[in-house]
């Protein structure tokens, strides 16, 4: 025994030594950080061998969704209280419901093949929530309303004072309910990863954005947004976000990784129905990747474009199926068709003007509307693993 015990303590003492800090990310934003992917759709990135190993690191050694051994999850605004939280080790069912995931699988997953340490994930995610308001941090100011939208207020016949105090109090909102909720996983740590322990420390490693849709389609706060520069208030405000976050969290140089809006995918590919606001686009995504250029963020802010992700045989199939609808709501309308026999000629078309990939595709990669990136697994993995990718470069640094 007096030979054990001098081995014990040199033991302990060399796991800790060899412990690491428990490194810590926040991940915030709006429905597309919460996530609309159903595992349903867990199947549909495996029918892409480029894809392929992406599901195979999704998935355990029995076919069901992965339960991370190192990397654990606090989120908040998934439930109908927005300050709900769940919790646990990372696994599939931390989306906006129990059945679905957001980038935050993925981002773990990844995360913990680019480091040995353990990993803990702070997630606050709302839907419809607009950086130039609910996000808006104290630097940016307060938020101004333009001389159109006060005429249109006007006009209206609505009480000007009570619309700006309105304003005023849904300012920054949901920017104090992230950082209240980040500021209390980070006091009681061990609430949420049991093995913590204190003198282990934690290390605030990085930060991932994903928002966008509502300050997009906002034509009220961006006026000209079909114009170059029209989305200018939006790249400014988010850099004043980055400089707020961190000052807030005392960590001057906090990694920061922007998801910028890629859904539809490349303005590019896009087809002659989305010419009509492929600028529009186009301006948004350029003034949320803005920010990654300014020389005092080099090297600790990047961007992410997430139409990278988009599938491209999945958009075609859809587009492929809207018009073989319309064609046979058409043929419907003029034959005067009962509703029922209408459903049974557009069911029958679908069946004789899509081929059997194309149904297939169709059936097990879609699980909700466009704007939440057709609630795909296979392209909300890849943001998340893009994301996870660009905040290890940066971890490297």
């Amino acid at each position: 025994m007096r030979i054990l015990a001098p081995l014990l303590t040199t033991l302990v003492l060399a796991v800790q030594l060899h412990a690491k800090p428990l490194k810590v990310f926040v991940l915030a934003g709006q429905s597309n950080m919460q996530g609309h992917a159903k595992v349903s759709t867990f199947e549909h990135i495996g029918m892409d061998p480029a894809t392929k190993p992406m599901l195979d690191a999704m998935l355990g050694k029995d076919g069901k969704p992965k339960l991370c051994e190192r990397v654990w999850i606090s989120s908040i605004g998934c439930g109908k209280d927005p300050q709900e939280e769940q919790t646990g080790r990372l696994t599939a069912g931390f989306g906006a419901s129990a059945e679905k995931i957001g980038p935050e699988f993925t981002f773990g997953l990844y995360l913990e093949k680019f480091t040995d340490a353990p990993i803990l994930l702070i997630k606050t995610s709302w839907g419809g929530k607009s950086l130039h308001t609910d996000f808006r941090s104290p630097s940016a100011g307060p938020y101004v309303f333009n001389e159109a939208q006060l005429a249109q207020f006007q006009k209206q016949g609505k009480d000007l004072a009570a619309m700006k105090a309105e304003k005023a109090k849904a300012t920054g909102a949901y920017y104090r309910l992230m950082l209240d909720h980040v500021k209390k996983v980070l006091a009681d740590i061990k609430r949420v990863v049991p093995d913590y322990d204190p003198a282990q420390g934690y290390e605030l490693a990085g930060f991932a954005w994903f928002q966008g849709w509502n300050d997009m389609v906002d034509g009220g706060t961006y006026p000209t947004r079909d114009k170059a520069g029209g989305y200018d208030a939006y790249a400014t405000v988010m850099a004043h976000f980055i400089r707020d976050v961190r000052r807030e969290l005392n960590s001057p140089k906090l990694p920061f990784v922007i998801g910028v809006l890629g859904v539809g995918g490349p303005t590019a590919d896009y087809g002659p129905d989305e010419q009509r606001y492929k600028a529009t686009h186009q301006n948004f995504r350029d003034a949320m990747a803005a920010p990654a250029l300014l020389p005092e963020f080099k090297g600790n802010v990047t961007a992410v474009l997430t139409e990278k992700y988009w599938d491209r045989e999945l958009k075609a199939a859809r587009a492929k199926e809207a018009k073989v609808k319309d064609q046979a709501k058409k043929l419907a309308k003029d034959g005067k068709l009962k509703p029922a026999e209408e459903r049974a000629a557009i069911e029958k078309a679908l069946g004789t003007g899509l081929s059997e990939r194309e149904r297939q595709v169709l059936g097990k990669g879609v699980s909700n509307a466009e704007f939440h990136y057709l609630g795909s697994a296979k392209i909300l993995g890849g943001v998340g693993k893009g994301l996870a990718e660009a905040m290890a470069g940066m971890m490297k640094q």
